[in-house]
């Protein structure tokens, strides 16, 4: 049991460790990375989607997502390691398709949508699956990072809300999908 909790810890800590490396090129290469972020309807940006997450403009941007993917991909993992995977996948695909549709004319970077995926996705399995492990994780969700929702509505400044706008609606998606007997079946076999 426990040498599967630390392999599923593990793909968390991998991701974590990517968006650090990536950061460092990035800082390395002046910035130079960031036009791989999402330019919404350019359509030669549309593949961007799935390098947006693991692009951050500083520092400070990089630990307050690294802060949220940490806690709300191991309460993820906290089940069977298919679901992060599948969940993950249709959160940055639909999340970064929305913000690629409705999105500023601007460059968007960072995990922050995936993050909002994450976390809404933690608390709408519970509804979709009601095991006592979700409605307990979804509870302390709630109760110890419901002032999230607040992160969807505009903030001004450089902060892309419909990153996290897109990324709470599609974390939403993924607890259904992985709800649904194909995403169970999925979540279960890749244990």
């Amino acid at each position: 049991m426990i040498a599967i909790a630390w392999r599923r810890a593990k793909v968390i800590l991998l991701i974590s460790l990517l968006m650090c490396v990536v950061f460092l090129c990035n800082l390395l290469l002046d910035g130079l990375l960031n036009q791989y972020g999402v330019r919404p309807r350019q359509t030669d940006s549309l593949g961007y989607i799935y390098t947006m997450p693991f692009l951050h403009g500083s520092l400070s941007h990089l630990l307050n997502n690294l802060a949220g993917f940490l806690i709300f991909g191991w309460l993820c993992v906290l089940r069977p390691i298919g679901l992060f995977y599948l969940a993950s996948f249709v959160i940055i695909s639909l999340g970064g398709f929305f913000v690629w549709m409705f999105g500023r004319d601007a460059i968007h970077i960072g995990a922050s949508g995936w993050i909002f995926g994450l976390w809404s996705l933690n608390i709408a399995f519970a509804w979709f699956d009601r095991k006592l492990l979700n409605i307990v994780i979804a509870v302390g969700v709630m109760f110890l990072y419901g002032g999230m929702i607040y992160g969807v509505l505009p903030q001004g400044g450089n902060v892309s809300f419909e990153s996290h706008l897109a990324g709470f609606f599609a974390g939403i998606v993924a607890a259904w999908v992985c709800s649904t007997r194909l995403g169970v079946r999925i979540s279960r076999s890749k244990k």
